[in-house]
């Protein structure tokens, strides 16, 4: 029970400092997501058209999805230097595999007889992947964004080993000093941070697919 004590006198004590880091870690995740969804819904749709290319791309992007977070940290390193350049690459990396899958299948799911009732209206390829394809893909892709986003929350406080801040060095900072209390708030605010994000995030995709009709 102390340690739960020491954790709210540090977060009373230092709330302007731990919701200062929170935000860098935030814009950390949300500058990554975006770059993954800039790069993995186009590719996702390349790869839908050929079975060949979908298997070398997502096999390609699964072996980064395997790399242990920290050997991908420390190889960038080596090319990039240290500082938020190689850990937004890495969480742009580690985010690409849901995105680009998700893209993939729900492109290939929508129905043929759909699409072929689109072409007899005489819809062209561009049309028919912006007003059939994507709409009715939207919440799959939207799942893989929702599980891109939450996973690298949580994987992007090992930044702080490579000194692009977040969250992680809230947590470092109280092992190094043996300061029980920061530790555990700052370990408290990511769960909490990841939880309501994820429930955020929820919410909006529960939005999406009973705009598309998905759920009742």
């Amino acid at each position: 029970m102390e340690v739960f004590i020491q954790a709210w006198n540090y977060f009373l004590n230092r709330r302007e400092f731990l919701f200062e880091t929170l935000g860098d870690h935030f814009m950390l995740v949300v500058w990554a997501t975006l770059i993954v969804i800039i790069i993995g819904v186009p590719v996702g749709i390349l790869i839908s058209r050929t079975d060949r290319l979908k298997e070398i791309v997502i096999g390609t992007v699964g072996v980064f999805y395997t790399i242990p977070i920290l050997a991908l940290l420390g190889f960038l390193i080596t090319i990039m230097g240290v500082g938020t350049r190689p850990a937004l690459l890495a969480l742009v990396l580690y985010g690409l595999l849901p995105v680009v899958r998700n893209t993939c299948v729900g492109i290939l799911q929508v129905p043929e007889m759909t699409k072929e009732a689109a072409l007899g209206m005489g819809v062209n390829n561009l049309q028919m992947l912006f007003k059939v394809e994507l709409p009715l893909s939207f919440p799959v892709i939207f799942a893989g964004i929702r599980t891109a986003m939450v996973m690298n929350f949580s994987l992007a406080t090992y930044a702080v080993f490579i000194g692009a801040g977040g969250m992680g060095r809230v947590i470092m900072q109280g092992i190094r000093t043996y300061n029980t209390g920061m530790l555990l708030a700052g370990i408290i605010l990511v769960v909490v941070a990841t939880v309501s994000l994820d429930r955020l995030v929820g919410y909006l995709d529960n939005r999406v697919q009973r705009k598309f009709s998905l759920v009742e």
